[in-house]
């Protein structure tokens, strides 16, 4: 994979992990500021630094898969 290849992780009951150049736009269009190549984002929706995660998923015990069930989830 080449170096400036951007890369998505998702960690079982945690969060998506972004790794490499990219981008993030709000929903009016307006670009965040991300000082970092490597930034982790929430999955659970609790987090008080939405859209990054600040581990609230351990304390409400959030639960999901690190990879798609077989035949959900995937990009037709």
């Amino acid at each position: 994979m080449p170096e400036d290849a951007t890369t998505i992780t998702p960690y079982r009951d945690g969060p998506l992990v972004v790794r490499g150049p990219f981008k993030m736009i709000d929903q009016d269009g307006r670009e965040i500021e991300v000082d970092r190549k490597t930034v982790a984002l929430c999955r659970c929706g609790k987090s008080r630094l939405r859209p990054f995660c600040d581990g609230t998923h351990k304390i409400i015990r959030f639960s999901a898969p690190s990879r798609p069930e077989a035949g959900r989830g995937t990009a037709a």
